[in-house]
């Protein structure tokens, strides 16, 4: 190649050419030719490469290979060859040029520097992808772990270019970096931050992929599709996308239902509003009709007796209602509750079942409900809680006792007749 480049340079100066004029015409050539032949050898040995290692890994049980072509490790491999070949033949083809030589070695290095990058980056994108797969590993935030790992492999490799161009050593520019340290932890805080941030979010475990989480700050509310670097992506059950900065994870407060979904029952805690004008003591009358209603039958009777023990026992007047013992609609309202949720086959009677009454507000006396359905999925959970309260509300007269409601408009235009 030397010799044909000297005969060219020899015929270019014959044909009465200045030195300079066949000097630059030559390295013009010499170039052409240099990067056709590249360019040709590139695509031959990409072709050649990457279908050899595209029918090996289709003949392989792991899947790490098919991870490794997705992420186009063999074509840079492909890519690597025709450059270490040029690295050796630049000097050679160019040997009468030591300028040139100079500079097409630099870009080369350069070139060959950043496909280093490049193949380090496919290969850890592929061990995240391999890792994603499996099954101990999709709840972690792998993504940030190999975002870190690949700024790191770019801040080396800017380095690395950085030297070349200048011919300065890379410790005496870290040396330099190291003065700026403040300017970079300034540009770098979220990033820096959001590292810490996943590495504590990861050991700590307060949030896996697909856990169901809420942040109100961010009106986030749905499942986690993504931890990464800078970012938590929240796909919520609208369907919309919510970002929210990793680091908000651990400076900010925000629910995790998965303590809910992996417990055998989902909390059902709602109240009931009881106007407290329509509770009132029942008489023998109110508790013989309220004794057809099979579920506090008994209760009805072995309370009532109880009651009758203790008067008779303290010798009270019955003759005026409030004197004494007595049974009211809200206590029995309380205990039909308590025995239909018992009775309930959508209720886990294994978690607390509770009926309670709250202090009274202007709204009316809260009858609280506090237990679990056994169906935690969402849907079904919201149409057993629907069926309960709607059986509920109905049975609310049977005890004759009042909703508090605000005033409608019939009601107000029925005070001025």
């Amino acid at each position: 190649m030397q010799k044909l480049s000297r005969l060219a340079y020899n015929f270019f100066i014959d044909q009465g050419l200045e030195q300079s004029t066949a000097t630059l015409l030559n390295v013009i050539i010499n170039i052409v030719i240099l990067l056709i032949a590249l360019f040709l050898l590139d695509r031959f040995l990409r072709f050649t490469v990457v279908k050899t290692f595209s029918t090996f890994s289709n003949k392989t049980k792991s899947t790490f290979d098919d991870f490794l072509v997705k992420s186009n490790f063999p074509k840079y491999i492909a890519h690597v060859i025709p450059f270490v070949l040029l690295e050796a033949l630049i000097p050679t083809i160019f040997l009468d040029y030591p300028d040139t030589e100079s500079f097409l070695l630099k870009i080369t290095d350069i070139y060959l520097i950043i496909l280093i990058v490049w193949l380090f980056r496919s290969i850890i994108k592929s061990i995240r992808d391999f890792l994603k797969s499996k099954e101990s590993f999709k709840d972690k935030p792998i993504d940030s772990y190999a975002q870190v790992i690949i700024m790191v492999a770019w801040f080396f490799g800017f380095l690395a270019v950085f030297s070349e161009i200048t011919g300065q050593s890379i410790w005496s520019f870290l040396a330099t970096l190291g003065a700026a340290s403040a300017i970079l932890l300034l540009v770098f805080r979220d990033t820096i931050l959001g590292f810490v941030a996943s590495i504590q979010v990861s050991v700590n475990d307060m949030v896996r992929i697909g856990d169901w989480i809420t942040l109100e700050k961010f009106g986030a509310d749905g499942d986690v599709i993504e931890i990464n670097l800078t970012t938590v992506k929240v796909q919520n059950f609208d369907n919309t996308i919510t970002t929210i900065p990793t680091y908000s994870l651990i400076s900010d407060s925000f629910k995790n239902w998965r303590g809910m979904q992996e417990s055998n029952g989902r909390r059902i805690k709602r109240s009931i509003l009881i106007a407290a004008n329509s509770i009132r003591f029942l008489t023998e009358e109110d508790l013989r009709k309220l004794s057809s209603i099979n579920v506090i039958e008994s209760y009805i009777t072995h309370r009532q007796k109880d009651i009758d023990n203790h008067n008779k026992e303290q010798n009270i007047d019955k003759t005026t209602l409030i004197n004494g013992r007595n049974q009211t609609n809200m206590g029995l309202f309380r205990k039909y509750i308590h025995s239909y949720l018992s009775d309930h086959p959508a209720i886990n009677k294994e978690m607390m079942v509770m009926v309670r009454q709250l202090a009274p507000t202007p709204h009316g006396v809260p009858l609280e409900i506090y237990a679990f359905s056994s169906d935690k999925r969402w849907e079904n959970y919201e149409y057993i809680m629907a069926d309960i309260f709607d059986h509920l509300l109905a049975a609310i007269s049977y005890f004759e006792l009042e909703l508090f409601e605000y005033p409608k408009g019939k009601d107000l235009i029925s005070l001025n007749p």
